[in-house]
């Protein structure tokens, strides 16, 4: 059908996803967190599981992310999403339980809990938004940032001998036996985006069947981070990124 049957016809083809609440973004333009709360809001609707799920945030941009998706949430310390996630789901074992994590949080302050929690194998579902850069605190370096990338405190560059290698959390995270699934995804195309909700699908339903920790890397962009539009911003993570973090399953149990 041609865009103009399908109106003509009354078809609803799209709609806002019923979970994400009318409050306005505090995120900057072209910026992959509203796409990954979309996705993350669709699927918990869709499941059917939003009287159960819970979601913890911790502190970075995604630390708003409660005023977006209509759920439960729990608000925790810096880094600690998965050691108080971890209490929610053994506290209440048919709830759905997710963190929302940035790659400082995750990677750096919280790599401890991260590791832990699912080398335990808790009945946790991460989401982990990897950007590569401190986005709210004022765009210094991450554990993820790139060799050669520059932040405000790496203003020549990320060098291996002085600040160390970007972290592949996510491919120490596969290597754990507690962990069922661990992906790696993008969503600065519609097809990448596709594939970021089945795999965050995925991973809910791993939790529902409790089968383990199940971990979803987003690559994402930071255009005010990285000091490009939105547009350009796209091209670099494309040029750039996924080449040190290539898109797919890295592990699937």
């Amino acid at each position: 059908m041609t865009t103009e049957e399908i109106i003509q016809s009354g078809k609803k083809v799209y709609e806002r996803p019923r979970l994400l609440t009318e409050n306005i973004t505090h995120y900057c333009p072209g910026c992959g967190h509203g796409v990954v709360h979309k996705l993350v809001a669709e699927v918990i609707d869709e499941l059917g599981i939003e009287d159960r799920t819970v979601g913890v945030a911790p502190v970075g941009c995604a630390v708003f992310a409660y005023n977006y998706i209509d759920v439960d949430w729990i608000e925790a310390a810096h880094g600690r999403a998965p050691a108080i996630a971890t209490a929610v789901s053994r506290l209440y074992p048919n709830d759905v339980v997710f963190t929302y994590q940035g790659d400082g949080d995750l990677a750096a302050i919280g790599t401890a809990e991260t590791i832990h929690a699912a080398n335990r194998g808790e009945n946790i579902v991460i989401i982990f938004i990897n950007n590569a850069i401190y986005g709210m605190t004022g765009g210094q370096m991450a554990p993820t940032t790139l060799l050669g990338q520059k932040t405000a405190t790496t203003p020549y560059g990320r060098q291996a001998d002085l600040n160390g290698f970007p972290i592949k959390i996510s491919d120490i995270l596969a290597q754990l036996d507690g962990t069922c699934y661990v992906t790696r995804q993008a969503v600065f195309t519609t097809a990448a985006t596709r594939k970021t909700k089945a795999a965050l699908k995925k991973a809910f339903q791993n939790a529902m069947a409790h089968k383990g920790t199940s971990v979803v890397e987003v690559v994402s962009n930071c255009p005010s981070g990285w000091k490009l539009s939105p547009e350009k911003a796209n091209e670099w993570l494309n040029e750039h990124m996924l080449e040190k973090y290539p898109l797919g399953d890295i592990k699937n149990v």
